[in-house]
């Protein structure tokens, strides 16, 4: 691992991004040796908390903000320049400075970019109460009030963010309707057979699951009442959750001398220009774990190990940084079951189920592409994914896995 000391004339490191990824990277830094100044910033007023439980524990009233923070050791820790509430709206590459809503410019030896993602909006959403999108605590904090009032709810997609909002509604005892544009959930990553699967779960937990079919748009008076259709036809709404997606953070980057592709482009080792890496939501990197494909990834898992690869890189200064190159992991709770993915699945690829069945969404389903093992889904099977995740980095072959996982069944 690179020391600070390797990087003389850094000293002074800008950090934009207080969330996972960024709080990742200024923890890395200090742990590293790095005993400069070391500022973050961050457009939330909050310190860095946890997202996952923002669909799920604290959607469902069981767990509060105090609840969700990322570190429990004391800030101070850090020796941080700690800027809240404070966003980002300009990044100067040759002058390297970072300027703010707040009117400064602050210059940096060493950046490390993580300002992750926003939500998609539909496209001429109406200013009507009752229209959530759900990303950040404040976001939670609205829902949760309005889902207080027992209302009727509309979500509208079904990737993970809007299938926990869904299974979260319904035990609360909610009425939830899911309209999703695509023939089954998730299929363009999962395929169809296990796209069904998650929509069976869904409606056997009384979700009102509609595929195939488009928003045209909304009716109310100040506050929402009916999503209306492509077909025709409304649902009636008194709260409407919206989950189609997230775009990375990057309009404030525009003209900084970065490169800008659905995201920041780096090389394998997170860099992106001189003194500037990113890392999380918005980093767009060839993974050598995968013949260098191309991915931006929207995980927890990603943000926090590619908090820690990008401090290192940044203190590996001039020197050949190390390639960043993980096997994804990602998962969520919905209802009683827990869904995991391992490695980078596609609806296209094959599929086979090596562990249980679909019909108990109890199962490790693996992925190949070509020859190589390139991804594991499992409902409820923890730790039989954990060992395909290693073989996956082992770049063992389809057939091999099948093999193993058929001599051990």
């Amino acid at each position: 691992m690179p020391a600070a000391e390797d990087s003389p004339s850094l000293r002074r490191v800008v950090v934009v991004g207080a969330s996972l990824a960024g709080l990742r990277a200024a923890e890395e830094l200090r742990r590293l040796g790095f005993d400069g100044t070391l500022c973050v910033v961050g457009a939330e007023s909050h310190l860095p908390y946890d997202r996952p439980p923002l669909s799920k524990d604290f959607l469902a009233g069981e767990t509060d903000a105090d609840g969700l923070g990322l570190r429990r050791q004391p800030y101070d820790d850090l020796d941080l320049d700690l800027r809240l509430g404070v966003r980002a709206t300009a990044l100067d590459v040759g002058a390297r400075t970072i300027t703010t809503d707040d009117g400064d410019t602050i210059p940096y030896d060493g950046a490390v970019i993580a300002t992750g993602a926003a939500p998609r909006r539909l496209p001429n959403t109406p200013d009507l109460a009752g229209i959530h999108v759900l990303r950040t605590l404040d976001d939670a904090v609205a829902l949760r009030d309005d889902l207080a009032r027992a209302p009727s709810v509309v979500v509208v997609g079904a990737g993970f963010i809007g299938a926990e909002v869904a299974a979260t509604c319904r035990a609360r005892g909610l009425s939830v309707t899911v309209l999703e544009a695509l023939p089954t959930p998730m299929v363009r990553g999962l395929g169809t057979a296990l796209g069904d699967t998650l929509a069976g779960l869904h409606r056997d937990h009384g979700v009102d699951l509609r595929t195939g079919v488009g928003v045209a748009g909304f009716e109310g008076d100040q506050h929402v009442g009916r999503v209306l259709l492509d077909d025709g036809s409304a649902v009636d709404a008194d709260v409407v959750v919206v989950g189609v997606g997230v775009a990375p953070s990057t309009e404030w980057l525009e003209g900084s001398g970065l490169t800008i592709d659905n995201g920041i482009v780096c090389d394998a080792t997170l860099l992106a220009a001189p003194g500037v890496v990113a890392a999380g939501d918005i980093a767009r990197w060839p993974n050598p774990a995968f013949g260098d494909t191309v991915m931006r990834l929207e995980h927890w898992t990603n943000a926090t190990e590619q908090g820690v690869a990008a401090a290192a890189r940044l203190l590996a200064g001039d020197a050949a940084g190390e390639p960043f190159g993980p096997i994804p992991f990602v998962w969520s709770d919905q209802y009683d079951v827990k869904i995991q993915v391992v490695g980078h699945v596609m609806g296209d690829d094959t599929v086979e189920v090596v562990d249980g069945s679909l019909e108990e969404r109890r199962f490790v389903a693996l992925f190949g592409r070509g020859e190589r093992l390139i991804g594991a889904v499992a409902f409820s099977r923890p730790r039989l994914l954990m060992q395909y995740r290693r073989m996956i980095a082992d770049g063992v072959s389809f057939a091999d896995a099948l093999a193993s996982a058929r001599a051990n069944a």
